[in-house]
């Protein structure tokens, strides 16, 4: 399968266009003027069908195998929330129409679902209020620690640090940074595998602005002294901003909100089966408790007395606009339809089918693969291939090998502070016999690694794309391939 370019013919079209009876004008000056004609593919429409169908085959996802990337949580999307987005109400809507005209509606659909979104992610999570702007988790990062530095700055304070455990998402320290805050890293318990209390006690003082973290952490830990947290950094002023990303793990058992955590995001398609991948499309909702509920991005979506919604500008301390108009509209209506169609009590369901999940899987592999802290997990468990490592068979091997045998790998090498992880996620949307079927998987692999370790150097042989040189990839990138 090579690039399309490859493919190209002098002179083959796909489509003729009629002939163009607008009169042209020479407007843009000759200088800025291409002096050859841009070098276009030149293909017939068969040509074009068959090499996008033909890249389609290529490619991996929920919909046809098991992905357990742990932390990306890829879980499956439900056809009826895809239906409901596309219904013409709200995927025919332009932004720039008005929300209320004379004799009818045009936008109150849209924003009666957008409050409403808001209101049932306040009850799920315990914050007093949301905004729905932030475009993907890392964007609703950056939100909340914007929120957070107006918030410093409406007192007055002088606060320049950002504390966060050496456990964390990579772009939690890039999100504080961006900010203009200094980040320090607060070390793991390497007993419990939960943030060290001492630690955080040690380095937390009047520069800290706030404690980032994640609950349960990313090593599949639930932290049960969340509320000390808090006390601990509420003591100094600092703000506890809370990354959703493992709300999956706790829909129903735990509020943020009633910890006391001041700011979060959440991940919609990690918890609310929204599409993901391929650097979009996303949303990252991000919810405060009601001290910071003047510091939200503009506009707002209020409902008025006759039961009708408009959007208020009237904030005057709101750190403004951090997307255009109201976010990614049509993934927010995947997501309100997602919490519609499972209730209250279906939401609790799905986290305790993926703790159950996982904790299958653990309990499963932990004979064979090393792991680290043995307790019961959440959504996702944490191995390590160290033990495999003394045969010459690393955590990437094992992602090799598991493409050849038909599934996506796990998440490997985070957290950061395991040696060879290998991190499993497996939601609760996987049946015991696709656990069943990976589990097989994962035990073949580690017979093979102490009994033919060398195998490992030429997998994947079965996949489009064979074991690249990463080295030579990196320093002289060519996107041609020539399949296995």
């Amino acid at each position: 399968m090579s690039v399309v370019f490859n493919k190209s013919v002098p002179g083959r079209r796909g489509v003729r266009l009629p002939t163009c009876d607008v009169p042209f004008v020479d407007a843009i000056p000759e200088e800025y003027l291409r002096e050859q004609p841009a070098e276009l593919c030149e293909l017939s429409e068969l040509d074009v069908v068959r090499h996008f169908t033909g890249l389609s085959r290529l490619n991996f996802g929920v919909d046809t195998g098991f992905y357990p990337l742990g932390s990306c949580t890829m879980k499956y999307n439900p056809r009826v929330s895809e239906r409901i987005a596309g219904l013409e109400g709200f995927s025919q809507l332009h932004p720039f129409l008005p929300q209320l005209r004379s004799g009818g509606m045009l936008t109150q659909g849209a924003l009666q679902l957008l409050y409403e979104l808001e209101r049932v992610l306040c009850e799920i999570t315990g914050m007093g209020a949301f905004t729905l702007q932030p475009l993907a988790g890392a964007h609703g990062e950056l939100t909340g620690m914007m929120l957070i530095a107006a918030y410093h700055r409406d007192k007055g304070n002088k606060k320049h640090t950002v504390l966060i455990p050496d456990e964390a998402h990579g772009t939690n320290p890039s999100s504080a940074a961006i900010t203009g805050y200094r980040t320090v890293s607060i070390p793991t318990d390497g007993t419990t595998g939960r943030l060290n209390l001492k630690a955080l006690e040690d380095l937390v003082d009047d520069e800290t602005a706030a404690i980032m973290l994640t609950n349960p952490n990313t090593l599949g830990i639930f932290n049960s002294e969340i509320e000390q947290v808090v006390e601990i950094a509420h003591r100094h002023d600092a703000q506890v901003y809370y990354d959703g990303a493992n709300l999956n793990a706790i829909l129903g058992k735990f509020r943020p909100g009633d910890a006391g955590i001041d700011v979060m995001h959440i991940n919609v398609h990690k918890t609310f089966a929204t599409p993901h991948g391929g650097g979009g499309p996303g949303a990252g909702p991000v919810g405060v408790r009601e001290h910071l509920v003047p510091f939200l991005p503009i506009s707002r979506i209020e409902k008025r007395r006759d039961n009708s919604f408009v959007l208020d500008y009237d904030q005057p301390r709101s750190i403004g606009y951090v997307a255009p108009f109201y976010g990614n509209f049509s993934i927010l209506v995947r997501a309100y339809a997602y919490i519609m169609l499972l209730g209250g009590d279906g939401l609790v369901e799905v986290s305790e089918n993926a703790v159950l999940n996982a904790n299958y899987v653990m309990h499963a592999l932990k004979e064979r693969f090393e792991l680290p802290y043995d307790r019961s997990c959440m959504h996702e468990c944490v191995f390590s291939a160290s033990r495999q490592a003394e045969h010459g068979v690393h955590a990437l091997d094992i992602a090799k090998a598991l493409i050849d045998r038909g599934y996506h790998p796990p998440t490997v090498y985070f957290p950061l502070i395991i040696k060879e992880a290998m991190m499993i996620e497996p939601t609760e949307t996987e049946s015991k016999e696709t656990l069943d079927a990976f589990i097989a998987a994962m035990l073949e692999i580690a017979d093979e690694a102490e009994r033919n370790p060398d195998a490992f150097a030429e997998l994947p042989k079965r996949a489009p794309v064979c074991r690249p040189d990463e080295v030579k990839a990196a320093r002289d990138m060519d996107v041609s391939f020539e399949a296995c």
